[in-house]
């Protein structure tokens, strides 16, 4: 009978949020980028280096995720709508509201107004004044917290502008694009984020040309994103794109060179290029020490410690990380979150060189300072910094340290749309650990409350997804509900074929547990079939020689000889189905034969 295998889960598996501007400028410039995540709480492998230094976020009122009640509508006299002074006198007013923080409400209901004089006014010919305050009535939208609610108003102002009116009208239509695209990652749809930013680029580039500084902005926002979304190969056309744009218009060494080559380098970090990413590295360090640039230069020696992690230089990694440590305590001071995430990285690598006593010191380090965090620390840096260190005590063989750790990230988190994809993160990393302390109906139920926010995303087709129901049916498998985790990894198989293909590691991995599922259910034929394919597609791979190959063999033979006689025997029992995999330590147990490769895999 086959063993049951869990799938590596990805790195950085869960989107990151974009957030959004407050404003938004018809020029398009998208100076500030988003912070990429080093490590989701689906395990990665590897630190990835942040791309860019500022990003405006909204503040945490802006997002308190509670829908605020809607405030009475006031009654409108519809003959003053015709009026062409209205729209821009509410429209100012509702500025003039936002300006002097009164409520957000009181400006909405300004800015709804105003767009209802700008519509009456127009005659149905394209407004830009109307684009402009439908862009307003989306932003208070957002602030309040009802991201759904600005989609449609952000929708409705890219139809209004008619390209053949000249520039002026193509820059709003690319506003819109580029609002509506920031909007929908706030509500983790990244799918329809990058389709509304490719839209906006394209729309930028016909109205500026190719090779404006201000597409070369847009190339780069747009490369984070796909970064977030594991695109890597869209990722860095694009960056070389901006890299190719900056170095005709800039100065040699601008801070735009560094910028680019910082995302350069996180992208063939993530394609396992590790020289190529130290060399860009290097060259961006060069940049901001040219430019005195001091906390910059330390953040990009953190990057480049990672990278001599990943390639085994130790030391050259220890250095590198101690250096940029000096450095935040010299100038943000022995507390701050900077200086926790270089303790994580030192921990990871003792962890690495087998020094466990030195790997807990850094740990217990890093979790003084998220336990006092410093005014200003933002949520997200807490929890991502807690769920770094779950990882390490999980390699340590602490998982239930290690589930503490994830349950204080996930209570230092709102449940607002900014934070869901962390959080959605964290419950896969939760399910997890709960599954390898033997509480599988707790994983289970984190694995499906994932896979519904998932649905409810739009995420339901990444590879993601695929790997978080190969999951649930595990834990399904571990309480006997063998006909739900039949369905789960044959949606999990569909969903992995088509984003990894039919011969990746992950998706065989897949195949192999919908064998050993449907042999439990007495599908023999069905399991050999899969298992022949498994066989085929390894000895391709891998040779003939290889011991993976030998023991799917061994498998297929076992189970032909089996088939024989199916309709003699009983059922296979889903005792003798998990057998000694039921422990996901990896300890035997007597009496039973151990199918390899059960548990998850490191």
């Amino acid at each position: 009978m086959p063993g049951l295998v869990s799938v590596k889960t990805p790195p950085a598996s869960t989107p990151l949020r974009i957030f959004p501007p407050e404003n938004s400028q018809c020029e398009g410039s998208r100076n500030e980028s988003p912070r990429v995540q080093r490590r989701m709480a689906s395990p990665s492998p590897s630190p990835s280096p942040s791309t860019s230094t500022s990003r405006v976020r909204p503040s945490p009122d802006r997002g308190s995720g509670k829908k605020k009640s809607t405030p009475e509508k006031t009654v409108i006299d519809e003959s003053s709508l015709d009026n062409p002074d209205l729209g821009p006198f509410l429209l100012k007013m509702a500025r003039d509201t936002i300006a002097s923080g009164d409520s957000p409400s009181k400006a909405l209901d300004f800015a709804i107004r105003a767009a209802r004089s700008f519509e009456r006014c127009a005659a149905s010919e394209p407004s830009l004044d109307l684009v402009m305050c439908l862009h307003v009535v989306a932003a208070i939208h957002c602030s309040l917290g009802r991201f759904e609610e600005a989609v449609p108003f952000l929708e409705r102002a890219i139809r209004v502008p008619d390209l053949e009116k000249g520039p002026d009208h193509s820059l709003a239509m690319f506003s819109g694009y580029m609002q509506l695209g920031d909007t929908h990652s706030m509500l983790g749809q990244l799918d329809k984020s990058i389709s509304a930013y490719e839209s906006g680029l394209k729309i930028q580039a016909e109205t500026l040309g190719e090779s404006d500084p201000r597409v070369a902005e847009t190339c780069r926002y747009l490369a984070e994103v796909h970064v977030q979304a594991l695109q890597f190969d869209e990722a860095e056309n694009l960056c070389t794109k901006t890299l190719e744009i900056h170095g005709e218009h800039s100065e040699p060494a601008s801070l735009e060179e560094a910028a680019d080559r910082r995302l350069m380098a996180l992208i063939y970090e993530a394609k396992g290029d590790y020289e190529a990413a130290l060399e860009h590295l290097v060259l961006a360090s060069m940049v901001m020490i040219a430019n005195g640039q001091d906390n910059e230069v330390a953040a990009i020696d953190v990057s480049i410690g990672d990278i001599y992690l990943s390639l085994c230089r130790f030391d050259e990694a220890v250095f590198s990380y101690q250096k940029a440590l000096t450095v935040f305590k010299s100038t943000k001071g022995d507390n701050h979150p900077s200086a926790a995430s270089v303790f994580i990285r030192l921990a990871d690598l003792y962890y690495k060189t087998g020094k466990l006593r030195e790997s807990k010191s850094y740990c217990e380090n890093a979790l003084r300072i998220y336990a006092k965090p410093l005014p200003g620390s933002t949520p997200e840096e807490i929890a991502n910094g807690l769920t770094e260190i779950s990882a390490i005590y999980e390699a340590v063989n602490e998982p239930e340290e290690a589930l503490k750790l994830l349950q204080k990230a996930m209570k230092s988190l709102e449940d607002i749309p900014a934070h869901r994809s962390t959080i959605t993160g964290i419950e896969a990393q939760m399910g997890v650990m709960l599954y390898m302390v033997g509480r599988y109906g707790e994983a289970r139920a984190s694995f499906e409350s994932v896979v519904a926010k998932l649905r409810a995303s739009g995420e339901r087709k990444t590879a993601f997804f695929g790997i978080v129901l190969n999951q649930m049916g595990l834990a399904c498998l571990q309480l006997y509900k063998i006909d739900e985790a039949a369905e789960l990894f044959e949606e999990a198989r569909g969903i992995l074929e088509q984003e990894y293909g039919p011969y990746h590691l992950d998706t065989l991995g897949v195949y192999s547990n919908l064998a050993a599922t449907y042999d439990a259910m007495g599908r023999v034929e069905d399991a050999i079939e899969i298992l022949e394919y498994i066989l085929k597609v390894r000895e391709e791979k891998l040779g003939t020689a290889n011991p993976e190959v030998d023991d799917e063999k061994r498998r297929l033979a076992e189970l032909l000889k089996q088939a024989g006689r199916v309709r003699n025997r009983k059922g296979k029992s889903l005792e003798n189905l998990l057998g000694s995999n039921s422990n996901p330590q990896g300890m035997k147990k007597e009496g039973t034969k151990r199918w390899s490769g059960f548990g998850f895999k490191t």
